[in-house]
């Protein structure tokens, strides 16, 4: 019966991560609704389209910046301090965009605060966030773990989107339709006040853990430290290595999503279809719903197939159905292309983020989750400009910045398989194997050192000479199998039990005339 109720225990996500999702479905939320009337509001209030990529832009280096900060500093000063911090800078900037329309006040509070143009969380929290969970669990659940953190955000941002048809709504009873937004940004600084009361409610298990030991498994373990120090030394370059070129890809991906965020698309949609706000909420419903769905399957595709393929293959044929989206002639069809989109791009995120996770050890995940979000902010923070410059003139009617998105997506996909379809993870490297990812779940099992390995005898077979003759007297061909068959008794790996032949035995001596 303990045993029993270790392992739902286990099962169990731990109270600071149960905050962490909570708090990750309340900005998502709020994400919901101004990512999509960010770049209406400004739209309608005669901001060009290359003021609102500045716009976007800067909130992206604001990310990079705070990332970079979050990266470096989480840890040392403490996690939960610094997720209250982001938390208090994000609802000042909810705020600022509900009460005041100067460019230049804008620009300041996207920089210093947390506003998305899309229902993704690039932002300072996600670092944080993903080690606290990284840690809250163990490495089995890692993905299961990660697929609710987002499963759960992507839902939330999804009703978000339902919220964006509120405005036209309130306008039959006589409320403006600019002012009923205005106060939906500072409905979303209340949002952000109230992730600040669940970040409070922290443990100190949600910090950084060190290892500690006790009496004589301390004394126990000291030589078997030493040397992990010194393994974990001599790897340290490589991981960085490592991390620097995931980090790379993970950019160029970020910067073709960039090109494709809600507020591009809800700008795209708007202009090329003329579609209402009622209509786009609706779709973004749909959109994020499906999003979310599509994390309950990665769990199941991450046993089945790996980490590394099911970061791919769905992300491959998601950006398939992008392609087709500027080609369609009306809205109903383009939509449906993005729905398609949709319920299968989000499944490589549980899984990327697992990845990241699985790369480097428990000390490291913050900085390298950071580093991760730090790369893909730097990239997404030029995306906004290029859509901007896009979306004018003929280059509308092409909806450029979405077959440019698709088309790196696309690249991005096999670039990211041929480089890293051979490389270990960090518990495969700390017990000296080189497994890939893909790999990970096929694994043989360990040999056991229950007999000493022998190595193969193979009998040399008998020379021939021109002064032998060519036929053998009687009852000689029979000794010679014999030899060939009398092998000494060897341990067979396990991995090869299954697989290794049987000995041939002969009932009857084959006889040849001599």
């Amino acid at each position: 019966m303990s045993v029993e109720h270790q392992e739902m225990k286990s099962r169990r996500i731990a109270p600071d991560g149960r905050i962490v999702i909570l708090a990750r479905s309340l900005r998502t939320f709020g994400y919901g609704f101004t990512s999509v009337l960010l770049g209406v509001m400004l739209a309608d209030s005669g901001v060009p389209t290359i003021q609102i990529g500045i716009l976007l832009a800067v909130v992206a280096l604001g990310s990079i910046a705070f990332s970079l900060v979050m990266g470096i500093y989480a840890d040392r000063v403490g996690r939960k301090r610094m997720l209250v911090t982001s938390a208090i800078l994000m609802m000042g900037t909810g705020f600022v965009f509900a009460f005041t329309q100067y460019y230049p006040l804008l620009l300041i509070a996207a920089f210093c605060g947390t506003i998305s143009p899309s229902t993704n969380d690039n932002t300072p929290f996600s670092g944080i966030e993903q080690s606290i969970l990284a840690q809250s669990s163990s490495e089995e659940r890692h993905t299961t773990v990660f697929a609710f953190y987002n499963l759960a955000a992507q839902v939330a941002g999804a009703v978000g989107g339902l919220v964006v048809g509120l405005p036209d709504a309130l306008s039959q009873f006589g409320i403006d339709a600019s002012t009923s937004i205005h106060g939906l940004f500072a409905f979303y600084g209340l949002l952000a006040g109230s992730t600040i009361l669940l970040f409070i409610q922290l443990s100190p298990a949600a910090e950084i853990q060190k290892p500690k030991g006790r009496g004589s498994a301390l004394l126990e373990g000291t030589c078997l430290a030493s040397k992990q120090k010194t393994h974990q030394k001599s790897q340290k370059p490589k991981v960085r290595s490592i991390i620097f070129k995931l980090s790379s890809l993970f950019a160029i991906d970020a910067f073709a999503g960039g090109l494709a965020v809600q507020t591009m698309l809800a700008i795209w949609f708007r202009q090329r279809f003329g579609v209402s706000l009622e209509s786009l909420g609706l779709l973004f419903f749909g959109v994020n719903m499906l999003a979310a769905l599509s994390f309950l399957v990665a769990p199941w595709l991450t046993r089945r197939f790996g980490l590394l393929k099911t970061m791919i293959i769905p992300h491959f044929v998601s950006n398939v159905f992008l392609l087709l989206v500027p080609f369609m002639p009306a809205f109903p069809l383009a939509a449906a292309f993005l729905l398609l989109r949709q319920s299968l791009s989000k499944m490589d995120v549980p899984a990327r983020q697992a990845y990241i996770m699985a790369l480097v050890s428990p000390e490291e995940r913050t900085a390298a989750a950071s580093f991760t979000t730090t790369a893909r902010s730097i990239a997404v923070s030029a995306s906004p400009l290029v859509s901007g410059l896009m979306l004018s003139g003929a280059m509308l009617v092409l909806g450029l910045p979405i077959l440019l998105a698709s088309l790196i997506e696309i690249c991005y996909g096999a670039t990211l398989w041929k480089v890293f379809r051979h490389v270990a993870l960090y518990t495969w490297r700390k017990e000296g194997k080189n497994v890939s990812a893909q790999f990970q779940y096929l694994h043989f099992p360990k040999r056991t050192a229950s007999a000493p390995s022998q190595p193969l005898y193979i009998p040399e077979p008998p020379i021939y000479t021109l002064s032998q003759p060519l036929y053998t007297p009687k009852g000689a061909l029979a000794a010679a199998q014999a030899q060939y068959l009398d092998f000494p008794e060897a341990p067979v790996s396990t991995q090869f039990k299954y697989l290794h032949f049987r000995r041939r035995v002969t009932s009857t001596p084959v006889s040849q005339g001599g």
